[in-house]
Parts: structure tokens; C-alpha cells; sequence
């Protein structure tokens, strides 16, 4: 497939002294152990890099492919300064690390992203303000901190509506769906009573997403939209290119271009997009790290998600993003194991299909074990061929 306008790295000369080029045989360092981690480091071996791991648990995905594995709390601050000193550069694949620990890192190592776009990422009120702020459509929300909020919240923002907690949500947790206004006061109470944001129900007619990296010189280069189908509030099949019109494509682009000069954003980051029935395009959410719908990028993409994150954290020229082919991808979740040990050569029996697992020792319901990709002639054959082989897998 021939590379689009908007897949084109876009580079800044002027600025290209702005920061050292941390070269190959460099130390890079990871916050988060999980499967994005996991896959970062593959990237980041292949290039000639080492990579040391921080994360609280022990024999991660992340920890399986580094060189050193550290175990330790985010909390502890000391543990984190002690690994940003052993390291060149320090970058995530866990947005929700305390400010207290981020800036410890940044006392003693380049960070990328920096703190400040981690502050706004994780926590939901600070994420809807900086957008509105910055002119980029959201759907209508506000602040519920106290009793007294709450009806004003409801005046603002109408029924149907959907109550968050402001911080530390992913895969539908930490929400509750309002249905009648008279419903606000019991969901506040299943939170917690919790810092809160009220956003009016969206009536979708899909969700897209668009990952884009920038570099500390200016250079930044999208990958195109990805379509994305979720179930139970998890991201179940992701489609790429999204079956959306160009314009809107170039739209969602754009905005991730904004979102991440505004941020004065260095690494990788994705927009995830809410498309209306009426054709209207809301940013739903920002993650500051690699995201689950570009895993297909790992086979589908000349450069994928992964390695554009190293090669913007550490200052090399970002890689093309184009398409070899159309690509489907198919989260695993743990309850595949319901019934035994999926049947992997049903599934590898597909000769377009690739598997990836992510070295999680105990399966649970909802846990992210692994993903399928298919590789086809177009974004629908890809996503049927990724779901029979998924069906396989169960006999």
C-alpha cells in the first residue's frame, strides 16, 4: 500500500539540536512491567539496546525480555531514583505512576514522556479540561466533588450520562451508567464518593483511534486511524485502516497532532476517538504510552508502535508507519483457559495469522493473555480470518 500525506514523518530542522541522540548500546529504562513493556523491550533488543524494568511485581512480560527486572512500589521514591541513575533514559508503559515517583526519575534521567502530560492523561477532569481548553471536542461533563455538585452536574450535562471516577479508571472500571437523573446519587455512593466527572452519554457509531509519535526535535509521524470494537468495556477487535471517510481520518489526525504539541509531548501517544451517529468526532481519552489497538502494527506496520516509541524517546529518526497490508487484531483474554489450554495449532493452522503472548502465567477472567493478528486484502477479510481463528482456539 502507498504511504499516505498523513503517514509522512513531518521534521523540524530548526530544533534539531534540542536534545542528545541516545544512541544504540544505551540503557533504556521502563516504568510498568505489563505486555506493552514486554513488546517495547523486544523493539528496543532488536535495536541494540539494553532495558531495565521497574515494576511491582515479579517475572512480568516486561522482566521476561529485559536485562534487569527491579521490583519495587511506585511509592517508593528511593527505588525509583535509583533506577533512573541507572539508566539513560526513562520512559512508561503504566501511566498511572505517582507524580512524587515521576519526578524523582526526571531529577536523575531524561523522562519521556515528561510528568506533566502524565498528570493530565491520568486523571480524567484534568484531561477534559486540557482538551476543552485547548478547543478540541469533548462531550459536555463536569466536576462532581461534593453533594452540591451533583445537581448542578446533572443541569449541565443531561440523561443519559455516564459517572467516572477522575483518576485511575482504564477497561470500564471505576464507571457507572446513568440512566435518569434521580439514578446520580447511588452512583456516586458505588465510587466511593469519589472525585468525579459526569460526561453525557455519546450515541456511537464507532470508536476509532489514532497513535502518534513526536520526537524532542519537533518530528512527529501518526499511524493512520485504527477502528476498534470493545466488549465489556475491553478492547476486543481493533481494524486497520478504519472503515471511516478520509476526511475524518485527517480530522483525527490533526487533533493528535494538537493534543501532543500542546503537551510539548516527546514519545508515543494515542487519542482515542468517539464517532457519532450524526458524524461528529469526540476525543473519548489520551494514553501517554503505547496503546492495545496498535499491537497490529507489530506485523502490519514498517515500523511499529513499539520501536517508534524508542526511536522518539531516544532522538533517532521516526520510522514509516505505512501498511504492508490491512490488519485485524483479537485481544486473548484469560477466559479462553475456561476450558483447558487453547488449541494453538487450530489457530496457527491459519497461515496469515501471527500469535503473540505476553509470558502471564495464571489466566483470569477478563486478564489480557495475548493477541491474534491476520494480515489480508482489506480491513473486513482481516478481521474475519482473525476471528475464526480466535473461535479455533476453543474447538
Amino acid at each position: 500500500m502507498s504511504q499516505s500525506p498523513n503517514q509522512s514523518a513531518i521534521r523540524n530542522p530548526q530544533s534539531a539540536m534540542a536534545s542528545p541522540t541516545i544512541l544504540p548500546g544505551a540503557i533504556v529504562g521502563v516504568l510498568g512491567g505489563g505486555q506493552l513493556g514486554r513488546m517495547f523491550a523486544m523493539a528496543a533488543r532488536r535495536l541494540g539496546y539494553r532495558v531495565h524494568t521497574l515494576a511491582p511485581e515479579h517475572d512480568t512480560p516486561t522482566g521476561q525480555i529485559a536485562d534487569v527486572e527491579i521490583n519495587a512500589s511506585y511509592d517508593d521514591v528511593d527505588a525509583v531514583r535509583a533506577f533512573a541513575q541507572g539508566v539513560d533514559v526513562v520512559t512508561f508503559e503504566f501511566e498511572n505512576v505517582p507524580a512524587a515517583a515521576a519526578a524523582a526519575a526526571e531529577a536523575h534521567a531524561i523522562v519521556r514522556p515528561n510528568g506533566r502530560a502524565l498528570a493530565i492523561a491520568q486523571h480524567r477532569l484534568r484531561e477534559k479540561t486540557f482538551l476543552a481548553d485547548h478547543g478540541l471536542p469533548v462531550a459536555p461533563f463536569a466536576r462532581i466533588e461534593s453533594d452540591a455538585d451533583l445537581s448542578a452536574a446533572m443541569e449541565k450535562v443531561g440523561c443519559p450520562a455516564v459517572l467516572k471516577t477522575a483518576a485511575f479508571g482504564y477497561d470500564g472500571k471505576g464507571q457507572v451508567a446513568i440512566d435518569k437523573a434521580d439514578d446520580l446519587v447511588a452512583a456516586w455512593d458505588t465510587l466511593g464518593r469519589r472525585e468525579a466527572v459526569l460526561e453525557a452519554f455519546v450515541d456511537l457509531q464507532r470508536e476509532i483511534s489514532v497513535i502518534g509519535a513526536r520526537s524532542a526535535s519537533g518530528e512527529w509521524s501518526p499511524f493512520a486511524p485504527i477502528e476498534n470494537e470493545h466488549v465489556r468495556h475491553i478492547l476486543d477487535v481493533s481494524i486497520a485502516p478504519a472503515r471511516i471517510p478520509a476526511l475524518t481520518a485527517a480530522l483525527a489526525v490533526d487533533i493528535t497532532r494538537r493534543v501532543m504539541e500542546a503537551l510539548d509531548y516527546v514519545g508515543l501517544l494515542c487519542v482515542e476517538f468517539f464517532i457519532t451517529r450524526d458524524g461528529r468526532l469526540l476525543v473519548n481519552e489520551i494514553a501517554p504510552r503505547p496503546h492495545n489497538s496498535g499491537h497490529l502494527t507489530f506485523d502490519a506496520c514498517r515500523t511499529s508502535q513499539f520501536e517508534q516509541q524508542l526511536r522518539a524517546i531516544c532522538g533517532l529518526p521516526l520510522g514509516s508507519t505505512e501498511m504492508l497490508q490491512p490488519a485485524a487484531m483479537a485481544n486473548l483474554l484469560g477466559d479462553l483457559w475456561e476450558g483447558g489450554e487453547p488449541r494453538w495449532a487450530a489457530a496457527l493452522a491459519y497461515p496469515e495469522i501471527k500469535l503473540h503472548l505476553y509470558g502471564k502465567s495464571s489466566p483470569r477472567t477478563g486478564r489480557k493473555m495475548g493477541h491474534l493478528t491476520a494480515l489480508a486484502d482489506s480491513a473486513s477479510e482481516a478481521k474475519a480470518r482473525v476471528l475464526q481463528a480466535r473461535a479455533a482456539l476453543k474447538g
